[in-house]
């Protein structure tokens, strides 16, 4: 399982939401890529990185920052947020993003997300889904942490099954930045379900028995941010759990 340390970028800085509202935020830092840096000196292969402002404006608005992380770092950067075009992908790709992360356009624009399977290819492309579980039935949320649940997430990844679509990556929402244990329940739905896709999974882990629990259950690697920047954990103890 891969372990993916976390920078969200909010007016270039480093920080963290509560459940995604962005008036609950939490600055860690000033220089992202000196987190970044830290990163890789404790070990991390992969850095995940979200660009807070280009979802909340759905455009990409700090492309420039995403790609000094690549470039100034060894880490094999994944980065989202606010993403809508081909352009703004092959922008990141080209300029070193090892992974772009595509959210709510997977949803709004099915069309557009299979033709950007198509050109950059499947090892290139994460299809991410924030989910709120109502009644049992996790649904996704259209406009990411902004927007409101409607359409079921099964029913979206069979939308998909034709596709080149290999990795995904699911957060559910009211867990995200709680510390209170990642949704098990949720993800081992997904590996039963579509065993086929490599799952990545994101929000509430808070302790080193959280990632082991998603070690079990076979997913192909985890998001970890507030944990860390709050010390309930060293990212050296995290790899070493996920090894």
């Amino acid at each position: 399982m891969i372990l993916f340390p976390a920078i969200d970028l909010r007016h270039g800085r480093c920080v963290r939401l509560a459940q995604g509202r962005f008036e609950d935020a939490t600055v860690y830092s000033t220089d992202p890529l000196e987190v970044a840096k830290g990163f890789a000196q404790a070990g991390a292969t992969w850095l995940h990185v979200v660009d807070l402002d280009g979802a909340k404006a759905e455009q990409a608005a700090q492309t420039e920052l995403v790609l000094s992380l690549a470039k100034h770092t060894r880490l094999k950067v994944q980065a989202g947020g606010g993403l809508r075009t081909a352009d703004q992908v092959a922008r990141l790709l080209d300029g070193g993003v090892a992974r772009v992360v595509i959210g709510s356009l997977a949803v709004r624009n099915p069309t557009l997300t299979r033709t950007l399977l198509e050109r950059f290819g499947a090892e290139k492309i994460v299809v991410a889904v924030d989910v709120r579980v109502e009644s049992g039935v996790a649904r996704v949320d259209t406009a990411g942490w902004l927007g409101g649940a409607t359409a079921p997430l099964d029913e979206l990844l069979r939308s998909y099954a034709d596709t080149a679509l290999r990795t995904i990556l699911c957060t559910d929402i009211s867990r995200d930045g709680m510390l209170q244990g990642p949704n098990v329940e949720l993800y081992r739905g997904l590996r039963a379900n579509f065993p086929a896709l490599d799952l990545l999974a994101s929000g509430g882990v808070g302790q080193l028995a959280d990632l082991t629990a998603l070690k079990h259950l076979d997913v192909g690697g985890a998001i970890v941010g507030k944990a860390l920047y709050e010390g309930r954990f060293t990212l050296a103890q995290a790899l070493e759990a996920t090894c």
